[in-house]
């Protein structure tokens, strides 16, 4: 997995490293002459870049990380003193360097306990950070996966019950010569093609919504004679040539109508759906009828997993810029009013 802290996290190292080096020069030109200086810059790095990785690596993944705190301290103390030693050592004997002057053996001992102390205390805040980054990293990248996995899951959930019956209408209707078949046809390639490239796009013009939208009331239409009242009336429909919206955004308020409204069950039933383009505002509106076995929970509203997907897909793309209204209206009907504002 590709994290988007990865460049800061090796600028820091590099950083630091730079940091590191200017350290030991200003602290170490006192007691060197420019080319021991050099050397024991070079040797220094090389040396404490172990130590760094030592405890970057090492010492917080395996023991702070572990909630292993005091054998993280000890350990981290451990390099600390045997590292320092080291130093304390092999560089007066290797350089020989000048102590002759009054506490320049007393600060060559305050830099040698200050600089390794920074490189192991550096080399344990980044180390823990880089953990916090990498997993404040995973929780988005997990999030925006989820959202886009539950995204899809709202984009392919047209019911395959309806799909298997209208199969099975298909079916009786083709052992006679029935022009019903051939519509039947026509429909479901219409809504499968909406259903397997359309839906897959981040977002598809209006018209092409209201295509699979024409193509899903045709089907019921088919499968009940042409006896349901279901009325579309959709102005502006060269402007939503252009206009974009994410897909399933109409096409699941618009099943939430079919299976509340009881349309083709109960007498009386219907769906009246209006749509048009106000100074650059979307506005979409539902009015339909609701079962009478519905009728019991109409002061609830539909809080069903159509509301809630409408209201996840807004908020994602359109937030601060919408007004959805998902009510019951007098007469036992029911009401979905959506406006979009779409500069933004």
């Amino acid at each position: 997995m590709e994290y988007r802290w990865n460049f800061l996290l090796k600028f820091q190292h590099v950083f630091f490293l730079f940091i590191f080096i200017l350290i030991t020069y200003f602290t170490e030109n006192y007691f060197l002459d420019a080319s021991n200086l050099i050397w024991s810059i070079i040797l220094n790095v090389l040396f404490n870049i172990g130590i760094y990785y030592l405890v970057y690596n090492y010492l917080v993944p395996y023991f702070y990380l572990s909630n292993k705190y005091p054998e993280f301290i000890l350990y981290a103390l451990i390099c600390f003193l045997v590292s320092s030693l080291f130093r304390i050592l092999w560089e007066p004997a290797v350089f020989k360097m000048d102590f002759s002057k009054e506490g320049y053996h007393v600060s060559f001992l305050y830099n040698v306990y200050i600089s390794q102390g920074i490189v192991i205390l550096v080399a344990s805040f980044l180390g823990i950070t880089k953990d916090k980054f990498l997993i404040e990293q995973d929780v988005i990248e997990l999030g925006e996966e989820k959202e886009q996995l539950y995204l899809d899951l709202l984009k392919s959930k047209l019911s395959p019950h309806f799909l298997l019956n209208t199969l099975n209408n298909m079916y009786a209707n083709s052992f006679t010569s029935s022009e019903k078949t051939s519509d039947s046809i026509l429909q479901l390639s219409k809504l499968l093609q909406y259903i397997i490239y359309d839906s897959g796009k981040e977002k598809i013009n209006v018209n092409q919504e209201f295509s699979s939208l024409k193509a899903l009331a045709a089907l019921y239409q088919l499968k009940y004679n042409n006896q349901l009242d279901i009325v579309f009336d959709i102005q502006d429909q060269d402007e939503f040539d252009i206009v974009e919206i994410p897909p399933s955004l109409f096409l699941t308020l618009f099943e939430n109508a079919l299976k509340h409204s009881a349309i083709g069950e109960e007498d009386h039933s219907f769906i009246k759906l209006f749509c048009r383009l106000e100074h650059s505002e979307l506005v979409f509106k539902i009015v339909n009828s609701v079962g009478r076995h519905r009728v019991n929970s109409i002061e609830t509203g539909y809080q069903g997993l159509g509301n809630e997907a409408i209201m996840h897909i807004l908020e994602k793309f359109y937030s601060g810029r919408f007004e959805f209204y998902s009510g019951p209206e007098e007469n036992e009907h029911y009401k979905i009013d959506l406006k979009i504002n779409m500069n933004g």
